[in-house]
């Protein structure tokens, strides 16, 4: 039956590789004249186009975009949901933005309906600035997650989220106990862990607001149940390291104390990661935990500049993070205009090719969903985008001088936001169209 299939034409690109651990040529496919056919949410095959219409049978239809480049869905390994619409919020650095905007922020999330209202304009901003798949914190109220899977499930979204996890140093309207922490962690993950395209993330906030009890019940959540995602943050500020060696004194760093509660592994995402040294890297690298570089909330905080070059002499997972609300901007492509920024004042390069490694392939790999998305390999979920190289007159015109892919991904990726993005496809269907000027 080729009823169920459909055809997307236009030039393609997509990462099968880090160009930074192979050879850059091999890191990439690219078809200056592609075609991608879907189907049943899933991607059957990708070439030049000329040669798959050759036995493309004749009833396939063929959704056609000259002048746009198509690639995979962008992948965000660290986004706070309920902070959307406190994004922007002036004049902090990260302890005293927590206390100031963020807590209170977060206590209406336990409200059901407040809570599903911004997990539908959350959702909406993913789509339209072409996030496919996210890495996404709660709030500590069951009632957060509950409402972000549901709009999630409904938009066959592959999502992964869970309820935040503090028993100390916050506000006691957001705080709970290491036993509530585990059962309600522990009812959301029978509810939806693994449910359709969803996964849960065991979630305590960072160090500082979890005692050591409450920490182990996060790993002994981790111990019951298979593919549970460790989501937390690691290193982001230096007061806050500080706090960290004083509130944990037998740990050897940050890092150390989520060790010492078996809480490294395979699917933990450590959000920031700014500053560490030679021995979290290695400690890192060999239990197969990822980092979240998210470089639009490191400047917007004044925390630090994210080494990615000592990360890549370890071979550390990395992928990248909006991180909103302290993150500026639900773009990826503008998160990766900053990141080139912050490469550049460490004396350091982001290649485009790197730049979209780290916004699609990467955080799959992070995520170790890169069998899934991140790519446009055969056999893939068809979460894909479609990139407007035309999107505004100052794109067009810098476009008209830029041959080369790599100076194409450039440009998008200095100049794009949300209007670069013509079509967002999930799982082979449109889930969000540009409207037309």
């Amino acid at each position: 039956m080729t009823a169920s299939r459909h055809a997307y034409r236009a030039a393609i690109i997509h990462m099968l590789d880090d160009p930074a651990s192979s050879a850059e040529q091999d890191s990439y496919e690219y078809f200056q004249d592609g075609l991608l056919v879907v189907s049943d949410g899933k991607i059957v095959q990708l070439g030049e186009a000329e040669q798959i219409l050759r036995t493309l049978p004749a009833d396939v239809p063929i959704t056609h975009y000259p002048n746009h480049l198509l690639t995979a869905g962008f992948v965000d390994t660290h986004i706070h949901y309920p902070q959307t619409e406190m994004i922007a919020s002036y004049g902090e650095q990260l302890l005293d933005w927590l206390n100031n905007y963020t807590f209170p922020t977060e206590q209406a999330f336990a409200d059901a309906d407040h809570a599903k209202r911004v997990a539908t304009l959350f959702l909406d901003e993913l789509m339209r600035n072409g996030t496919t798949t996210a890495l996404v914190f709660g709030t500590v109220h069951p009632e957060s997650v509950d409402a972000f899977f549901t709009v999630a499930q409904q938009r066959k979204l592959r999502m992964i989220c869970g309820k935040v996890m503090m028993d100390r140093n916050a506000p006691d309207y957001l705080t709970d106990t290491p036993e509530q922490s585990y059962t309600q962690s522990k009812q959301l993950i029978e509810k939806w862990h693994h449910k359709d395209r969803l996964a849960y993330a065991v979630t305590p906030r960072f160090a500082p607001t979890s005692t050591p009890a409450q920490l182990d019940q996060a790993a002994r959540l981790l111990s019951e149940y298979e593919g549970l995602y460790l989501h937390t943050h690691l290193a982001e500020n230096k007061q806050e390291c500080a706090w960290v060696s004083e509130l944990f004194p037998t740990s050897e760093s940050y890092l150390d104390v989520y060790k010492q509660h078996n809480l490294l592994g395979k699917r933990s995402v450590f959000a920031h990661g700014i500053h560490l040294n030679d021995t979290d890297c290695c400690q890192l690298r060999d239990s197969e935990s990822a980092i979240a570089f998210c470089p639009t909330s490191n400047l917007f905080l004044g925390s630090g500049l994210f080494n990615l070059p000592m990360m890549e002499q370890h071979d550390v997972a990395v992928g990248l993070g909006t991180d909103v609300g302290a993150g500026t901007s639900f773009s990826m492509l503008q998160t990766l205009n900053e990141a080139y920024k912050v490469m550049q004042l460490q004396d350091a390069k982001l290649s485009p090719l790197k730049s979209l490694y780290l916004a699609t392939l990467g955080g799959a790999r992070a995520l170790h969903i890169d069998d899934k998305v991140g790519n446009l390999t055969s056999g893939s979920e068809a979460d894909f985008i479609v990139l407007d190289l035309n999107a505004t007159p100052l794109i067009s015109a810098r476009m008209a001088n830029a041959s080369a892919i790599e100076e194409q991904l450039f440009v998008l990726m200095m100049l794009g936001d949300d209007r670069a993005i013509e079509a967002t496809y999930v799982s082979g269907d449109l889930a969000w169209r540009k409207p037309s000027a």
